[in-house]
């Protein structure tokens, strides 16, 4: 599995893009899964939903099931937060994982930027971004080393993901 990420300040654009990108990558085959950290505490269970009673009740793990979906959920109980390797040591077998947050991981990532959010761009303190992708692309100063993207231009961001993992190969498809 090959790990990219995706970087940026809540409000930038990351959901939107991943939702652009994904059907493309899944369109010309590639399997795909998005890992997403979420900065603040969150449950997808619901009060009185016989799985939260589970978890309320002290199970470490819940495993919730349907013909449609099925969800693990794992309370830390004060433990520390896994790993981003631990975390996708959980996915089933994929080509591709887009990682959304651990923005200090060392793995290539996009930054998702927007000066009109008035945040400062993240690229100057995280090594491990090769490109920027933003909606005001070709009036940023950015350095020789990072790739400028459009971010609203989809299929020029596939494509670089894929050949900076060099995942072209595998597809056999041109975009």
């Amino acid at each position: 599995m090959r790990l990219f990420g995706i970087a940026g300040y809540s409000g930038a654009g990351k959901t939107t893009l991943l939702e652009k990108l994904l059907p493309r990558m899944t369109g010309i085959g590639l399997r795909v899964a998005v890992l997403k950290h979420a900065h603040h505490h969150f449950d997808i269970d619901q009060p009185g939903k016989d799985s939260f009673r589970h978890r309320a009740a002290g199970a470490g793990e819940v495993l919730l099931a349907s013909s449609a979906r099925w969800v693990l959920m794992s309370e830390l109980r004060g433990a520390p937060e896994p790993t981003l390797e631990e975390y996708v040591a959980h996915l089933s077998p994929c080509d591709l994982v887009l990682v959304e947050g651990f923005k200090d991981e060392a793995i290539p990532k996009l930054e998702v930027y927007r000066p009109g959010n008035g945040k400062p761009p993240l690229w100057p303190q995280q090594p491990h971004i090769v490109a920027v992708a933003s909606d005001a692309s070709q009036s940023l100063a950015l350095p020789a080393h990072l790739a400028r993207l459009d971010l609203n231009d989809p299929e020029a961001i596939v494509r670089f993901i894929l050949g900076t993992l060099q995942l072209g190969e595998k597809t056999h498809v041109v975009l």
